[in-house]
């Protein structure tokens, strides 16, 4: 199987899940570390636009930042440092505190990682979207917006932690675009096309009213 290489300055769909299905996230500290080891190795290679952990698995929107070097350890000089290179370390660091938490053994996560290009803006869009109304695509939630791992309150909220606010709802054209546009349809079509995971057949209608689907976003709909 050919992997497809992170490209500096090119948007990715970063999505990985537990091995053998196992669920990555076995209490809520477990999402808290998750989160606080990302801060730790990924904002230096990796601007974040989206992301979204439940129980089994994660989404991530990000651009991969170009031409990042750090100093060496030695002092000596710089030392380039691949996006790759630090989600590896990342998902190691939370394979090894898991695996002592709960004195488990061998890998946590899925090798290698998925990781899709985002070659279009309507995709970006789409993606980012489709990241944050995971929780009620799965059941897990009625409404999206209760789910509290997922970036879309840091976003609404302008909390730039490690997202980019401003950044995310330029995209959709501000922030009231935004919130629109997680209230549509997605077609299915959408997410055949990009490899996204679905678990419905037709088309996800998440808004509590068939008025509010207007077109906002980039987000195709279709009735």
């Amino acid at each position: 199987m050919q992997i497809q290489p992170l490209i500096e300055g090119q948007f990715f769909y970063i999505h990985n899940r537990g091995v053998n299905g196992e669920n990555l996230f076995k209490e809520k500290k477990n999402y808290y570390h998750f989160l606080n080891q990302y801060r730790l190795y990924c904002p230096e290679v990796l601007e974040t636009y989206a992301y979204c952990l439940l129980k089994n698995h994660f989404h991530l929107v990000a651009n991969v930042k170009e031409n990042v070097e750090v100093t060496r350890k030695d002092g000596q000089g710089l030392l380039r440092l691949p996006a790759s290179k630090q989600l590896s370390h990342f998902f190691n660091s939370c394979a090894q505190s898991i695996n002592k938490m709960y004195d488990r053994t061998g890998p946590l996560f899925e090798s290698p990682f998925e990781r899709k290009l985002i070659d279009d803006p309507g995709y970006l869009n789409s993606v980012i979207c489709y990241c944050h109304q995971d929780p009620q695509l799965h059941g897990l939630k009625k409404d999206f917006r209760d789910w509290e791992f997922s970036s879309y309150h840091a976003i609404v909220n302008d909390d730039n932690d490690f997202i980019s606010p401003y950044e995310v709802t330029e995209l959709f054209g501000g922030i009231e675009r935004f919130k629109e546009s997680h209230d549509l349809g997605l077609r299915k079509n959408d997410f055949e096309k990009y490899g996204i995971e679905c678990k419905k057949e037709e088309i996800y209608h998440l808004s509590p009213s068939p008025a509010r689907l207007v077109a906002a976003g980039g987000i195709n709909r279709q009735r």
